[in-house]
């Protein structure tokens, strides 16, 4: 098992990406939340469109890494 102090240097070498990640899920989440609550779907819907979530998340982090790269070269 890991210790605290370990943990927290993780933490710090990868704070951008925890924080983007953060971002994206509330932000996601807000979006899904929003089209719930005004469209009234199908429960079914509401899961698929939290799944969707998934691969959004994917393409995004995806997109960014070929940005950045692009951007390097």
């Amino acid at each position: 098992m890991t210790g605290a102090g370990e943990w927290l240097r993780t933490a710090r070498e990868e704070r951008w990406g925890i924080l983007t990640d953060l971002a994206f899920a509330v932000v996601w989440v807000t979006i899904v939340e929003t089209v719930n609550y005004l469209l009234g779907p199908p429960t079914l819907v509401y899961y698929m469109l939290m799944l969707a979530g998934i691969v959004a998340y994917f393409g995004f982090i995806w997109n960014f890494e070929l940005a950045t790269r692009r951007q390097n070269q």
